[in-house]
């Protein structure tokens, strides 16, 4: 059973999809829905953001190398920071994990830098909450491994431990509980130019058996797939994608772009990284008979290639681990940097010399085509194959700077651009 939201400009209401709610909902999640107190502490878990830590990150920030005139700076200590969603206010940042917390970061006096960063919703119990995205509107939508969630007016809310909140997907209905994972579940979501929700399904395995197919192809585990804002019409928009945890709609044609991580166990320098666009629903590209680019997997090197595969718009290093992006639609960096996209790269494990890392840049041109990658910011990999630091995702902020986030250190940076 759904439950959903429905907003009016005065007024902001709780529907329920059905005249009951579902016995297994606890106690909270059904006080929450029917706008009542959980009795959760006003005491909420915060993250001291200056001391030891912090000023051992910042010293970690003198190893990046950025082009002239970007500097970077530590924004945030956040721990286990994965993927970012700003609130269309500006008010506060919202940071997903793949444990059990939501983070809410705000910089109160606007001086650049976090004031306070606590935890999101402590009445609600979350798995695996990485995919954080806003809409217009500003309700926030929560992919988790296997559930929908969406909280209106967040940042509004995030100043009590209970929040508004609605069950897009329910528990246990987002995959088959067959295919629920500890391995590729880390789901990241966007509001479409449709109004339309859309999440990306990892599957998996590192190349999934044949027997899988079919159950795949319906579900959309190894896609991406689509719905109404409240749940309803579930459709899988596209297929042949290993594990994609990064993606976002171009602002000039309206298309969805997306990174994918490829087949580990090929080799130091194959296959490569992908980054994709999707021209229209129901597009194919191209897992598990390629394990990235053109490269054949072993396991479907006899089978015969659909027809219709979209080749990436621009392949990366093998085993980088292209995870979140972002365009580039702001104005305060240099005019080569507009309309682009920047990604993260997480680092690899699975390279005999570690590659990644770093945050990427991919110019993107007035034919919507995607050029080169370059590299824009490195260091978080330093000569002794050490790791200071994993960036996982990209967001651009209000002000045009941008944010990365780091789970490794548990930081969000920002970059900014000096005239």
């Amino acid at each position: 059973m759904k439950t959903w939201l429905l907003a009016s400009a005065a007024l902001l209401a709780l529907g329920a999809g059905s005249a009951a709610l579902a016995q297994d909902v606890p106690d909270n999640m059904k006080k929450l829905q029917g706008m009542q107190s959980t009795g959760t502490s006003m005491d909420f878990r915060t993250v001291e953001q200056t001391g030891e830590y912090a000023d051992q990150l910042k010293e970690n920030l003198k190893n990046v190398k950025l082009p002239d005139g970007f500097k970077i700076d530590l924004y945030a200590v956040v721990p286990d920071a994965r993927h970012i969603a700003v609130g269309p206010q500006g008010v506060a940042t919202f940071v997903g994990t793949r444990k059990q917390n939501v983070w809410v970061v705000t910089d109160r006096d606007k001086n650049r830098s976090a004031d306070e960063v606590k935890e999101f919703a402590p009445s609600i119990d979350f798995a695996i909450p990485n995919g954080v995205c806003f809409s217009k509107d500003g309700f926030l939508y929560i992919a988790e491994q296997n559930r929908v969630l969406v909280l209106p007016a967040a940042e509004f809310f995030y100043e009590s431990p209970d929040v508004a909140v609605g069950v897009v997907v329910d528990k246990g209905d987002l995959v088959p509980a067959s295919e629920e994972s500890f391995n590729h579940t880390a789901r990241v979501c966007r509001i479409g130019p449709d109004d339309r929700l859309y999440i990306s399904l990892g599957q998996p395995y590192n190349v999934p058996p044949k027997e899988k197919s079919e159950l795949y192809a319906k579900e959309g585990i190894g896609g991406i797939i689509s719905m109404k804002r409240d749940g309803t019409d579930r459709q899988v928009y596209a297929t042949g994608i290993r594990n994609s945890v990064g993606m976002e709609f171009s602002p000039g044609d309206g298309k969805l772009w997306f990174t994918d991580n490829q087949v580990d166990g090929m080799g130091d320098d194959i296959p490569p990284g992908e980054i994709n666009k999707i021209e229209k629903a129901g597009q194919n590209f191209g897992f598990p008979w390629y394990g990235g680019g053109d490269i054949r997997t072993e396991e479907y090197k006899d089978e015969e290639v659909p027809a219709d595969v979209v080749a990436p718009q621009a392949t990366t290093i093998a085993h980088a681990a292209d995870l979140g992006m972002d365009f580039y639609d702001a104005q305060s960096f240099p005019e080569k940097y507009r309309g682009g996209i920047f990604s993260a790269q997480h680092g690899s494990w699975n390279r005999t010399e570690p590659v990644g890392a770093r945050v990427m840049f991919t110019p993107v041109g007035e034919d919507g085509t995607a050029g080169e990658p370059e590299v824009f910011a490195d260091g978080w990999l330093n000569e002794s194959g050490e790791y200071l630091g994993r960036p996982v995702d990209v967001e651009v902020m209000k002000d045009g700077s941008l944010l990365v986030s780091d789970d490794l250190a548990g930081a969000l940076y920002r970059i900014s651009y000096d005239k």
